[in-house]
């Protein structure tokens, strides 16, 4: 889906009620990978048929004439706030994190536990899949790293969305770095960019990512860690 400035300024759709556009967009989805019957769905956004104001009249509910190797084809959505995450453990068989910090995890897992609680829910704990993202680099020069990676971060920080409407800066005002997020936000968008790159600290991109030499890629890794409860996975 992505943001408002994306979705109106790219896709040239209205951004208005993200997650009922999603929930919908998954359902006839699913309809038309069952092949059980015609598509169609009655949902505001996506209609099908379309009828109404504009409409030929013509439309009718159609089935797809491609046979899907399996049906059930998973769906994973990539969420970042409680309500997008909370449905996405309701509806999906999976969740794409981005930014994943395993010190977050009990804020996520009231997230997910909220959607996998909901009547009709798709799927429990138990079988739902959570494929996180972790940048690894190994190397004996941490600090060229490091400073090689901030821009990006800074790009996602401070250029994403709009100005006050960044949902990669919620989830780093979440981390608790919100006043880092103001920094390079206003850096970013004055044009300072390398100077915004620069006031992001080592320890927020060890927050998300694995950089170092072999023996502290290890250390840092799940495998390397102390058991957690709840599991950060």
């Amino acid at each position: 889906m992505s943001g408002p400035q994306v979705v109106e300024g790219w896709y040239g759709a209205k951004f208005g009620q993200p997650l009922a556009r999603t929930r919908e967009y998954i359902s006839i989805l699913r309809q038309v990978w069952a092949r059980q019957a015609a598509v169609t769905s009655d949902g505001p956004h996506y209609p099908l048929p379309l009828t109404g104001e504009g409409a030929t009249g013509l439309g009718k509910p159609l089935k797809s004439i491609t046979h899907p190797l399996r049906a059930d084809i998973p769906v994973m959505l990539g969420a970042e706030g409680p309500k997008n995450i909370a449905m996405t453990a309701e509806i999906a068989d999976g969740w794409l994190p981005i930014f994943y910090s395993p010190r977050l995890a009990p804020m996520y897992n009231e997230w997910l536990d909220e959607g996998f609680a909901r009547p009709g829910a798709r799927r429990s704990r138990a079988d739902f899949e959570i494929c996180a993202t972790a940048q690894v680099v190994v190397t004996d020069d941490r600090p060229a790293v490091l400073a090689a990676i901030k821009p990006f971060l800074a790009l996602y920080m401070g250029g994403m969305g709009a100005e006050d409407t960044n949902f990669h800066a919620d989830v780093y005002r979440r981390m608790g770095y919100a006043e880092v997020v103001d920094d390079v936000t206003r850096l970013f968008r004055s044009g300072r960019k390398d100077e915004a790159a620069t006031v992001i600290p080592d320890e927020l991109v060890d927050d998300a990512a694995i950089v170092g030499n072999i023996d502290h890629a290890r250390l840092r890794s799940p495998a390397g860690r102390p058991p957690a409860s709840p599991p950060w996975w």
